[in-house]
């Protein structure tokens, strides 16, 4: 099996222990192997606002799934989505933490994608004991590509 069928099956045997409603969920780690070998794509979630001050994930699509301020829901998600992503691709969302980024696996589930996985830890990771991201799990805290 190669290392890639393996991150796959992990994914998927996740997926299966969280009841997801979608393939799988994914390390950001495993995300960044899949896109640089298989040409999965990360459809980051989060809102412009944290986009411009907390920073981007070099080369992926950028779908708000909520606006800020308020948080409001995207009513066009899902059509910015098929527009950006064929429903062929695989597609793996991430959003700060792994909530949002969940609820937009989900949504592309429903709308036919049949490879979409949630990155776990999201872009800033869990609070560390002092209560700031960055440092305990993540996208940044695992060092992948990104920029401010």
């Amino acid at each position: 099996m190669s290392k890639i069928d393996e991150i796959i099956a992990t994914a998927k045997q996740r997926g299966q222990q969280m009841k997801l409603d979608y393939v799988g969920a994914l390390f950001p780690a495993e995300a960044q192997i899949l896109r640089e070998t298989t040409g999965a794509i990360i459809v980051d979630v989060r809102s412009k606002a944290e986009l411009d001050f907390v920073g981007r994930i070099t080369g992926s699509v950028e779908i708000e799934l909520k606006t800020y301020p308020g948080m409001k829901p995207n009513p066009d998600f899902v059509s910015q989505l098929t527009t950006a992503v064929p429903l062929a691709t695989t597609v793996m969302f991430i959003c700060r933490s792994g909530a949002r980024s969940h609820e937009a696996a989900s949504a592309a589930a429903a709308a036919g994608y049949r490879s979409a996985f949630n990155v776990l830890e999201g872009f800033e990771g869990d609070r560390d004991p002092a209560g700031h991201r960055n440092t305990v799990g993540g996208w940044r805290a695992a060092r992948l590509p990104w920029s401010q």
